[in-house]
């Protein structure tokens, strides 16, 4: 373990300006809004602001305000934050997130988790945090080998996590993070003392799974049944192609990134209806300078099995279940969790989990929270609701301890 500061070179800040100015934008089109991708009007004016306003080493300072750490756990560096709670009876956490977020997503929660005294909350609902970038995402590079699944990823946390210090912690995941938490739970329960995810993925496995859904429960199943996205069909088949243009075109690797931003959240006209403009930037600026942004595509490739890549439609199961056929979308067996764990909906994101098909495969969910807004980036979109979320996640889990 050694100390580590973001120290980006002034060089590379110039360049990125310099690329910036230098844009080869396509021809316009007939406003179709965001049918079609990013529209230009919106990412012309946003890329005006990345170059001339936006200020990287705002970013870097706050980053920079907490405990940073690199480490090499099998083969991997390692690049994460740890703060420790002022409060001496706080619980490990290890918040684990995917593509396309990165630590960014959770600067603003860092301050109420850890010391909630100061920030309005009850001192009893402390955390440690340890807030790791995965293999190839960020600052957590280079990568020397392929291979980086979410179970290999599951066991090198169980090796971090007690190289870190943490005898016992909380498993806390969003996107490829939940995977990986869950996972981690599985695995290493004498160490994992529960899971908690914002992102859970419920397909059915057979058409008599769909006998007694309600309506409301038949049409959470509609994101399953849909072909697979096309960022993740060329993330997960050929990410060495992509990779050339996200790493040389900054204004490429930004609509790839937005996109997503604007579709995985509750916005509207455009993501900044729910995030702040400069933490859109941040997040983007982070794997631009870090080069990162090809080689967190290939997350997805190595990961295959977890992906909707084989998906098949079926867009008559809600009405027709003789007609329904198993397919592979999000079906990679999980281990046995025998660790209580705790479920956050947001409404806003990608799809949502069915409880009865989570309690076959989670024997002790302890929470299971419904929240009001917020999408797949609820620590940047929705801060105050993802920080009582796991203080409510905290207290159920205490409950359970002192009953």
């Amino acid at each position: 373990m050694r100390p580590y500061r973001v120290e980006i070179p002034a060089e590379a800040i110039d360049d990125l300006r310099a690329r910036l100015g230098q844009t080869r934008w396509p021809a316009e089109t007939p406003d179709v809004g965001w049918s079609r991708g990013v529209p230009q009007t919106y990412l012309r004016d946003l890329v005006e602001y990345w170059r001339t306003e936006y200020d990287w080493r705002a970013t870097e300072a706050r980053i920079n305000q907490y405990p940073q750490f690199m480490t090499n756990v099998d083969g991997a560096n390692i690049h994460f934050l740890h703060v420790r709670s002022p409060e001496p009876d706080a619980v490990p956490m290890v918040i684990t997130t995917g593509w396309p977020s990165s630590i960014i997503e959770y600067l603003d929660v860092i301050g109420p988790l850890t010391d909630p005294r100061a920030h309005g909350g009850d001192p009893k609902d402390a955390f440690h945090l340890v807030i790791p970038s995965l293999p190839g995402f960020g600052f957590s590079t280079p990568l020397t080998e392929h291979g980086w699944t979410v179970p290999r990823m599951s066991a090198v946390w169980a090796k971090f996590m007690a190289a870190v210090g943490y005898d016992r912690y909380i498993a806390q995941g969003a996107d490829w993070g939940s995977f990986i938490s869950l996972i981690l739970a599985g695995v290493d329960p004498d160490h994992v003392l529960a899971a908690h995810v914002n992102f859970l993925v419920t397909p059915p496995t057979d058409a008599s799974d769909l006998a007694g859904l309600s309506s409301e429960e038949l049409a959470l199943l509609d994101p399953y049944m849909l072909p697979a996205p096309g960022y993740m069909v060329e993330h997960a088949t050929k990410p060495q192609t992509l990779s050339y243009s996200l790493t040389d075109s900054p204004v490429g690797q930004l609509a790839w990134y937005i996109e997503k931003f604007h579709q995985w959240s509750g916005a509207d006209k455009s993501p900044e209806d729910v995030f702040d403009r400069d933490a859109l930037l941040a997040n983007v600026t982070l794997y631009w300078l870090t080069g990162t942004a090809g080689s967190a595509a290939h997350f997805y490739c190595d990961n295959a099995p977890f992906t909707r890549t084989s998906a098949t439609p079926h867009p008559e199961l809600a009405v027709a279940h003789e007609k329904f056929e198993a397919h592979r979308t999000f079906v990679a067996p999980l281990p046995p969790v025998t660790r209580p764990v705790g479920v956050a909906l947001y409404p806003d994101d990608i799809m949502m989990p069915i409880r009865s098909y989570a309690e076959r495969a989670f024997t002790d969910i302890v929470h299971w929270n419904k929240l009001e807004r917020g999408g797949h980036f609820p620590a940047l979109e929705a801060p105050d609701l993802f920080v009582e979320d796991l203080r409510a996640f905290r207290r159920a889990l205490r409950t359970r301890q002192e009953s």
